[in-house]
């Protein structure tokens, strides 16, 4: 690391701090502290990103992982993530990482009492270096790599990658300019005017709702309900192809009511929106759960169905038919899927060839 990166998104305010608008969360940073992310970091009234030339994970992926069920289906999406998020979802699968910042990086990065000034960055640059995880990459690596494997996009997921906009971000840029799709695997948790600069290079996009409860994203996720929903609703508008995930917790969303208000809320951002209700497996924070049965899924389905949604999906249950695309015209089977993988495309340049049908979605063609 040679230098640290400024952040975008943020404004000083007096006595060295900076406030922080990547996120709702609308950080005030104390210099020599860091964001709720625990990757934003104020030095001398400037803050800059911890990550951006950090990848800790990367992968090649089926699109379906993601899940995106209506982008390429069937085509690989090379995938990158960096430590931290801005969430502190009991149940996160991928904690290891999305944690890291917080529970092992202290609050203040520099040596220092409340009343002194932090030590100059290069005094703690090569300290830093060695403490964040990660592969050295840079965005035209990235990107080099990317067409290597032969993906056709590159997804910003796994933690949540509105903490690493900047690395996204860039990445993004050169990846339109070389014919790469640019995919987001999200919580949704983003301020209106980075989503707005960012649909600019972004294609797709896989948001979570989590639940439709504020209590209980407060209290297992620390955030806000109304900023996701309204980042939906944006992505959606802006023209970003956007398809929607919920984990369904038994005790915590997986009444008919609340499945009902999520599915109502997908409904009134399009009936074209894919809705993927996922099987919870006990992880992280939250082990009392038990796995969500598969009529849990099932029951949710029809649900999203009676609801008005053309594609409803049941996720995580390789087997069990829930992951097939069919004709929401006709009733025909599209595309069959197990697991991750698709297995037969009967689109026909995005149509349905038994009725002729409009499948919607990005790159459908069979």
């Amino acid at each position: 690391m040679d230098e640290l990166h400024e952040a975008r998104f943020y404004e000083p305010l007096q006595g060295g701090r900076v406030r922080c608008a990547l996120c709702p969360h609308l950080c005030h940073i104390a210099d020599g502290r860091r964001g709720v992310c625990g990757v934003r970091y104020n030095a001398g009234g400037r803050l800059y990103t911890l990550v951006y030339d950090r990848v800790v994970s990367r992968n090649v992926d089926p699109i379906e992982k993601k899940p995106l069920y209506h982008f390429y289906p069937g085509s690989k999406a090379y995938s990158i993530a960096t430590v931290g998020c801005n969430l502190r979802c009991a149940f996160c699968q991928n904690w290891e990482i999305s944690q890291w910042p917080k529970e092992h990086l202290p609050k203040r990065m520099a040596p220092g009492g409340e009343n002194e000034t932090p030590e100059p960055i290069c005094r703690w640059l090569s300290e830093l270096e060695a403490v964040i995880p990660g592969e050295p990459v840079t965005p035209q690596a990235i990107v080099d790599a990317a067409l290597a494997t032969g993906s056709t996009a590159i997804a910003y997921t796994y933690t949540e990658p509105t903490i690493f906009y900047e690395l996204a971000y860039d990445t993004a840029v050169l990846a339109r300019e070389r014919g790469l799709k640019n995919i987001f695997v999200t919580s949704g948790y983003i301020g209106a005017a980075p989503l707005r600069e960012l649909a600019k290079v972004l294609d797709g996009a896989n948001v979570d709702l989590k639940y439709f409860k504020e209590e209980s994203y407060q209290r297992i996720s620390g955030v806000r309900m109304q900023p996701i929903l309204d980042a939906i609703r944006l992505y959606h508008e802006l023209g970003v192809w956007v398809e929607v995930t919920t984990l369904v917790v038994p005790g915590v969303n997986d009444s008919d009511e609340e499945l009902k208000a999520i599915a109502g809320f997908v409904r009134s951002v399009g009936a074209e929106v894919p809705w993927h209700v996922s099987q919870f497996y006990p992880t992280y924070k939250m082990l009392d759960r038990p796995r969500t049965p598969a009529e849990t899924l099932r029951r949710a389905g029809a649900i999203g169905r009676a609801a008005g949604l053309r594609y409803v999906y049941e996720g995580n249950v390789p087997g069990v038919k829930g992951e097939d695309t069919y004709c929401y015209h006709c009733g025909s089977l599209l595309i069959d899927r197990y697991g991750f993988y698709v297995r037969h495309n009967r689109l026909r340049v995005g149509r349905c060839p038994d009725c002729g049908a409009s499948i919607d979605g990005v790159g459908m063609s069979g």
